[in-house]
């Protein structure tokens, strides 16, 4: 009879490995013990009985999806989880591209060229530097354009010819 609990224990032990293999580097020696607790366990388990093992080897198919779905979706999420595991970095305001909405306000606004537009370069618009699209090929340093389209975060200029009101 100890040995249906020896058994079990296996089990569970191979539970538990399947945890640490999750959050401990060991290219793959925890792994291997935790196969290894499944298989003598299953190994008791059809020793004892076929009735036995075949719920053993039922067991095992479905402990270890379960382990591997706790461990990677559910455990993250518990507090204790939040604070071992890494967090995103947040972005914050003015990284990178600006928002598309803040980028819709930019429509019909008139900057000045600041790197040729090749067809993309830098614009100024009142301090604010943001990379644009010409509409039409090049176009040289220090013109001025004005905003067409916003598409997304694509800013499409017009070069002005004439000073428009």
């Amino acid at each position: 009879m100890w040995w249906l609990v020896f058994a079990v224990f296996l089990y569970f032990a191979c539970a538990a490995l399947i945890l640490a293999e999750v959050f401990v580097p060991s290219g793959g020696i925890i792994s291997i013990f935790a196969i290894a607790c499944v298989i003598v366990g299953g190994v008791i388990f059809f020793r004892h009985s076929t009735t036995a093992g075949a719920i053993g080897v039922v067991t095992a198919v479905i402990m270890v999806p379960s382990v591997l779905i706790i461990a990677y979706k559910i455990f993250p999420k518990t507090r204790f989880g939040k604070s071992v595991t890494l967090t995103p970095s947040e972005r914050q305001r003015g990284d990178a591209i600006p928002d598309t909405p803040e980028l819709k306000e930019m429509l019909g606004a008139v900057g000045l060229v600041v790197t040729p537009l090749r067809p993309v370069g830098m614009c100024d618009f009142s301090g604010e530097r943001l990379e644009c699209v010409a509409e039409s090929g090049y176009v040289d340093k220090d013109k001025k354009v004005k905003v067409i389209d916003v598409e997304s975060t694509q800013l499409t200029v017009r070069v002005i010819e004439i000073e428009e009101t």
